[in-house]
C-alpha cells in the first residue's frame, strides 16, 4: 500500500519560513518524479513544485519562484519543500504526490498517489 503522509505545516508570521516533508512508503521511491501542490480556502488546487526521480531537475511555479525550492532524499524516501518568505497568499493545505513518470510534470492528472496534505497558515 502506498503512503505519502506530509508534516512540517502550521502557522507562522508573514516573512518567516517553514519546511515540509513528504515521507513515503510502499513504493520504489526513487522511480517516482514528486511534486507538491497546494489549494487556497475557495480556490482550486495548483501546482507549486516538482523534482525529477533523481533529484537533477527541479521546476517551480512562478508563484514561488526564488522563494520555494524543491528537493528529496533517496535514502530517506523523503521530498521536501524549503518555504521562505511566505506571504499570507501561501497559505493553503499543501499536498505531496507520486508521479510514475520521467518527465516532470505540472499537470495534477499525472500524478499517481496522494498525500492528505498539511496545512500552512501565514499570519498578516
Amino acid at each position: 500500500q502506498v503512503r505519502l503522509v506530509e508534516s512540517g505545516g502550521g502557522l507562522v508570521q508573514a516573512g518567516g519560513s517553514l519546511r515540509l516533508s513528504c515521507a513515503a512508503s510502499g513504493l520504489t521511491f526513487s522511480s517516482y518524479a514528486m511534486g507538491w501542490f497546494r489549494q487556497a480556502p475557495g480556490k482550486e488546487r495548483e501546482f507549486v513544485a516538482t523534482i525529477s526521480r533523481s533529484g537533477g531537475r527541479t521546476y517551480h511555479a512562478d508563484s514561488v519562484k526564488g522563494r520555494f525550492t524543491i528537493s528529496r532524499d533517496n535514502s530517506k524516501n523523503t521530498v521536501y519543500l524549503q518555504m521562505n518568505s511566505l506571504k499570507p497568499e501561501d497559505t493553503a493545505v499543501y499536498y505531496c504526490a507520486a508521479d510514475n513518470q520521467f518527465v516532470i510534470s505540472t499537470a495534477q492528472s499525472e500524478y499517481d498517489y496522494w498525500g492528505q496534505g498539511t496545512q500552512v497558515t501565514v499570519s498578516s
